[in-house]
């Protein structure tokens, strides 16, 4: 399983992501900086650290390997703790781990385990694009050279330098002249535009006022009314849900609730998650326990990927 791919990319949209049971990646926002050794410029971005602390699952990497592999999240949180454990073993052996564009961990003398970010990724958006700049050093001495042209530019006499021309009188007067015509030109273009809209907007009035007097001038008289029909729409109650499937194409999901109903269950649409995956569940509970027992039933006959959500539908 690619872990550190998935770690990577909720990264770049979220500022932590819990690895349960071995500790949180976090990123911080880094502004822009200058290294004055190697003269080069670093682009703003998110710097990233590693928080051995905090191992309570949040449930969102989970989550997202349950999406991303297709499988259910008692699965997808199966596959993250073969992952850390193998990782820990590795660790307890003196092995350095190394996870693709995040870091490496390794257990320093005190058995504490240590993490060094790596320097090439930037989880910033952005920043997306920019790199570091390495400028070129500036020399800031001046040669005896060019003190010596700047003592001679000193030393030469005021009237060695050249009159500059003076520009002819009736070519100021024609640039003038020029100006006062594009003034007016605009001017005029200005008041012609104003009396047009005046005129649009008056004409756009009586239109309609002649529209709302045929309005309620007008009487509408039917003989032979149809009877009122009475629609009953079911109501999505229960807040727990158990779940059949995920499915990014709507057309997909509408599929899955037409072989559900065949079926006979009561299956429907309760929206999108997080990741725009549409949800199909086989039935809604008032009842927790009813639920559960549901669940267990649909697990051992139907779908062993069934599992149970719990939320609040949205009136």
């Amino acid at each position: 399983m690619q872990l550190a791919t998935y770690i990577k990319d909720l990264l770049y949209r979220y500022e932590c992501v819990i690895v349960p049971g071995f500790g949180a990646f976090l990123t911080q926002y880094r502004s822009a900086r200058i290294d004055e050794e190697t003269n080069t410029f670093y682009p703003p971005g998110k710097s990233l650290s590693f928080n051995r602390q905090l191992q309570t699952n949040d449930g969102l990497l989970a989550n997202y390997v349950a999406s991303v592999e297709q499988c259910s999240y008692e699965t997808a949180v199966q596959k993250i703790r073969n992952f850390t454990a193998k990782m820990s073993l590795q660790l307890t052996e003196g092995e350095t781990v190394l996870l693709k564009n995040l870091g490496e961990f390794a257990l320093n003398t005190e058995n504490a385990l240590q993490f060094i970010p790596s320097e090439t990724e930037n989880f910033s958006t952005a920043s997306f694009g920019l790199s570091a700049y390495i400028s070129t050093e500036i020399n800031r001495k001046t040669d005896k050279e060019t003190v010596s042209a700047l003592k001679k530019e000193e030393k030469t006499p005021i009237h060695s330098i050249p009159e500059r021309h003076t520009a002819r009188p009736y070519l100021k007067y024609a640039a003038i002249g020029l100006i006062a015509l594009t003034v007016a030109g605009f001017g005029g273009m200005k008041l012609y535009e104003n009396q047009v809209q005046q005129h649009n907007f008056a004409a756009k009035q009586e239109a309609d006022n002649r529209i709302e007097n045929q309005i309620q001038e007008a009487t509408f008289v039917i003989e032979n009314p149809l009877p009122a029909i009475k629609v009953t729409v079911p109501k999505q109650t229960g807040k727990y849900h158990i779940v059949a499937g995920a499915f990014r194409l709507e057309e997909n999901a509408k599929k899955k609730i037409k072989q559900l109903s065949e079926k006979g269950y009561t299956a429907k649409l309760i929206g999108a998650n997080r990741y725009g995956l549409h949800q199909v569940v086989y039935n809604s509970f008032e009842d927790r326990r009813e639920a559960l027992r549901e669940l267990r039933t649909i697990k051992r006959t139907e779908n062993k990927a069934a599992w149970l959500l719990v939320k609040d539908l949205a009136k």
